[in-house]
């Protein structure tokens, strides 16, 4: 069976970035279009973090460690995740789509996975383990039609 079949929505996604296509041809020779663009800006930890980590003294006289501070880039990326799992309930539940393809890398996969509502999930036809967000889309069509025909 086709992935790509007319109307199938793909998500090219990252922690920062996503892309919302819709097929509008069909397998042989897609034609994806933007449906909606969601960015976040989320510069590295280094820049959101304010304070140096803390010291424990442990309880024996002497000893000293660091505690681990927030990674907030990871966090923030999370709630990106957060964000687009939301998003596609939304446009899932309203009919916006009926097949989706979700193309990102694996930790952003893993994220989105565990956050995705059952009614989204049942949609998803395929994922790819790539970062393609700031591939243009005519090498977005051509990397998925050569992924598909494998």
């Amino acid at each position: 069976m086709a992935i790509l079949t007319k109307g199938t929505w793909v998500l090219i996604a990252d922690g920062e970035k996503a892309l919302f296509l819709r097929n509008d041809l069909d397998a042989q020779d897609p034609d994806l279009n933007v449906v909606r663009i969601e960015q976040q800006d989320n510069p590295s930890d280094r820049e959101q973090s304010a304070n140096r980590p803390g010291r424990n003294t442990g309880g024996s006289p002497g000893q000293k460690s660091t505690m681990d501070d927030t990674d907030w880039h990871e966090l923030a990326k999370e709630r990106f995740a957060d964000e687009l799992a939301e998003i596609l309930y939304k446009q899932a539940h309203s009919g916006a789509f009926g097949r989706i393809v979700l193309v990102a890398p694996p930790a952003i996969l893993g994220e989105l996975r565990g956050k995705m509502h059952k009614e989204v999930r049942d949609r998803v036809v395929a994922e790819i383990d790539k970062t393609l967000t700031n591939h243009p889309i005519d090498q977005i069509e051509k990397l998925l039609t050569q992924e598909f025909a494998l």
